[in-house]
């Protein structure tokens, strides 16, 4: 299965959405509760490993996904749910070819370069530390180049995506 057909293994959890109410209503304690962790689905390296060549592969996810449609179907099936469910580690196996890689946990806009990867972290949509605002980052991929800009939640609720990164997405 390639990187587009498991697109769609993920998309029933689209359109869910905590309200208002909702969310004041998480606030208050209402007892113990779980929630599942699951770390490093690393889509590719099982070929990877496999064939021997750690260093390249990660062309075929279907192993990968095999088993990660088995853990959420696991999941659906426990009774009472989980609270949430937490996914870390390696989602995918790099590949070469990565150019970029996106992370958060610093609280605020930074970012380095080493030799041609560049390191990008986005600021936090809740608590700040530094003087940005709480937003996302808008991260564009094209075959040349990726391009990513930060907006404030206010930016990108009252304007969008800027024409500029549209009209990327809008080449082949």
């Amino acid at each position: 299965m390639s990187a587009e057909e498991a697109g769609g293994v993920f998309h029933k959890a689209q359109g869910r959405t905590l309200d208002a109410f909702s969310a004041e209503k998480e606030r208050e304690w209402k007892g113990p509760f779980y929630f599942i962790q699951g770390a490093d689905p690393q889509f590719g390296l099982m070929k990877a490993w496999s064939t021997g060549d750690s260093d390249s592969g990660g062309d075929e996810w279907e192993q990968e996904i095999r088993l990660t449609e088995q853990a959420i179907q696991a999941i659906n099936k426990l009774n009472p749910k989980p609270r949430f469910f937490v996914l870390c580690g390696d989602l995918i196996h790099a590949m070469p070819g990565i150019r970029a890689v996106f992370a958060g946990h610093y609280h605020r806009n930074a970012g380095g370069t080493y030799k041609t990867l560049d390191m990008v972290v986005s600021s936090a949509l809740g608590c700040q530390l530094g003087k940005d605002t709480h937003g996302l980052r808008v991260v564009v991929v094209t075959a040349e180049k990726i391009i990513h800009r930060y907006y404030s939640l206010d930016e990108l609720s009252e304007r969008g995506i800027e024409d500029d990164l549209m009209d990327l997405m809008k080449k082949k």
